[in-house]
């Protein structure tokens, strides 16, 4: 095509798809062939990498996105789906809702620890001993970012996320069978260690730790991290979206409708306790 036509075609240009009448290629697989041979994450994968994963690798994935698929209907996300059903909205209402509240604070951390891990895995590879990069590169955090370590704390899984260390488990066992190296596991523990120490009591690695170990160890960019746990989390939000849908009720707000918020402007209106 050239000329006028050629400036639309190239408006998008893409190495993801490509369609002719009666044919779909997926990264340069046609569609036939992926469809009954491929696993969901393994798709994932060549959509996201380009390239198809080993058995193996996909199957370490699988195990991150199941890990994180839900955390009850106190988590934002999930109350927002919720919330947005007893309102109206359909199923795709209430996901694009949820997924919209997994921003930097509720649904971030799993890319901010991949960029934690990375930093520190920088340094190491530059020869600096894993102990030393591990606490220049917190150090570091606290003075930029904030006293929060991503993917590390718990505020209602104490002293252990029961998840985190099934991950890491699982992350020894390819570490063993030669399906990844193991550095980033070693990076999350160092992180752990260091944290312990200096806190005096346990600072659980929770599910964006353990993930963000997987996901690095799979060679997965940080920003890919977040929208992978966005993947995973989106079945725990469509699930307790339709069972909304079959409890019923009408505009659910975050509390029941007995209980009253803390007003602290001028003359404020007495009201019993309830």
């Amino acid at each position: 095509m050239s000329g006028a036509g050629k400036d639309v075609s190239d408006w998008w240009t893409t190495e993801i798809i490509d369609m002719a009448p009666g044919q779909i290629r997926m990264r340069g697989h046609p569609i036939q062939d992926l469809i009954g041979q491929v696993t969901f994450p393994q798709m994932i994968w060549l959509m996201t990498r380009g390239t198809l994963p080993s058995d193996d690798q996909a199957s370490l994935l699988e195990c991150a996105l199941v890990a994180a698929v839900d955390h009850g209907p106190q988590a934002p996300s999930i109350a927002t789906a919720r919330m947005a059903v007893s309102c109206g909205l359909g199923l795709n209402g209430a996901m694009a809702s949820a997924v919209n509240m997994l921003d930097d604070v509720h649904g971030g951390a799993g890319e901010q620890a991949v960029e934690l891990y990375t930093s520190i895995d920088d340094a190491v590879q530059r020869g600096e001993e894993l102990t030393v990069a591990t606490n220049r590169s917190i150090d570091r955090w606290i003075a930029e970012r904030g006293r929060f370590i991503p993917g590390f704390g718990h505020r209602f899984h104490k002293p252990e996320d029961p998840r985190a260390p099934r991950l890491l488990a699982l992350v020894d066992e390819a570490t063993a069978a030669g399906i990844v190296e193991g550095r980033y596991a070693n990076i999350g523990r160092a992180i752990q260690h260091v944290l312990n120490d200096r806190k005096g009591k346990p600072v659980p690695m929770n599910i964006d730790g353990a993930t963000a170990v997987i996901y690095a160890e799979l060679g997965f960019a940080g920003p890919l991290a977040r929208g992978l746990f966005c993947l995973s989390r989106s079945v725990g939000v469509i699930a307790h979206a339709w069972e909304q849908m079959n409890q019923g009720g009408r505009n659910k707000g975050p509390t029941p409708p007995d209980y009253r918020w803390t007003y602290k402007g001028p003359n404020p209106i007495e009201q019993n306790d309830t």
